[in-house]
């Protein structure tokens, strides 16, 4: 049965599959040092979902294992221009994108006995990190991100919950990262605290995205032209440098210039253009105001020509 939900996986255009299982986290101290820190910021509902983080057998009543995927979102057009956009958010908003395919999947587990096969595109209470570990799909690197030893860590992970009665695989008990400190050398704001220690609060990603607020001058300062998200510890990583391939998934594909070389570009923008360019895109999450706020933050972070 596994064997034939990793071939259908494949066929859908998932790059790993695997089956984990639902006992409660190792990393439950971690979590709540972690948020009593303050390092989630202004993220309340890490605080909210943290039990079920921790619980992950409570996520969804009745289900016995999860079933996990890796999704490659690797753009293979390079990104031109000083204002940079991480790479998963170039096309298709990546939640819409995997959910399709997801709910493809759990319509196979039902059609072989499952009653309960509830999917979750990086949407939920899901430490989806920490399940692709026990499916034996990566480690969890220093940067936090998950690597995966054959195509690095530009992937996305998708989840489907169900009791349909599968082995779980063999969990990653090895950390092959050694003594390199690339990713946290590399970040301009050094948001790590340590090695898999992220202060969300100061990280590039969270103050274009998830914060609200406008961004703090020293930290605007280091943006490094960042104008939504950032790949820099992706990017310094030798997994990703030796063994990352692009994506064949059309949706993640760029999908046109998003005025990069025009620091007015989102200014002079109205909330109807912004909708029908970016309505279907990651950048909709913070909205026009928000990108307004970084790019104009972006542009000011540029080193002088």
């Amino acid at each position: 049965m596994v064997t034939d939900l990793a071939a259908y996986a494949a066929s859908l255009g998932f790059v790993a599959c695997g089956v984990a299982s639902l006992e409660p986290s190792r990393y439950g101290d971690a979590l709540d040092a972690w948020l009593k820190a303050g390092y989630g910021g202004t993220m309340r509902y890490l605080h909210r979902r943290a039990r079920k983080r921790k619980h992950p057998e409570e996520i969804v009543s009745g289900a016995t294992v999860a079933v996990v995927v890796l999704e490659n979102y690797l753009p293979a057009a390079p990104h031109q221009g000083p204002i940079k956009v991480a790479k998963y958010a170039r096309g298709e908003d990546y939640h819409r994108a995997l959910m399709r395919r997801l709910t493809l999947l759990a319509e196979w587990l039902r059609a072989q006995g499952a009653t309960v096969a509830h999917p979750w595109a990086d949407d939920g209470p899901v430490p989806e990190r920490e399940l692709a570990e026990r499916a034996g799909l990566g480690w969890i690197g220093k940067n936090a991100m998950l690597i995966r030893p054959e195509s690095g860590s530009y992937c996305l992970i998708g989840t489907v919950f169900t009791d349909l009665p599968l082995a779980p695989g063999r969990a990653v008990d090895f950390d092959r990262c050694g003594s390199c400190t690339r990713c946290l050398d590399a970040c301009p704001t050094e948001a790590f605290v340590g090695p898999r220690v992220l202060d969300a609060t100061r990280c590039i990603s969270y103050l274009t995205i998830e914060s609200r607020a406008p961004i703090p001058e020293p930290l605007a300062e280091r943006l490094d032209g960042w104008g939504f998200g950032c790949d820099i510890c992706n990017d310094v990583c030798p997994w990703n440098q030796r063994f990352a391939e692009p994506t064949a998934v059309a949706a993640y594909q760029e999908r046109g210039a998003i005025g990069i070389n025009d620091p007015e570009y989102f200014e002079r923008m109205t909330p109807e253009e912004f909708t029908l360019r970016f309505g279907d895109t990651p950048l909709e999450r913070p909205g026009l105001a928000g990108m307004r706020r970084n790019w104009a933050a972006a542009s000011r972070s540029l080193p002088l020509r």
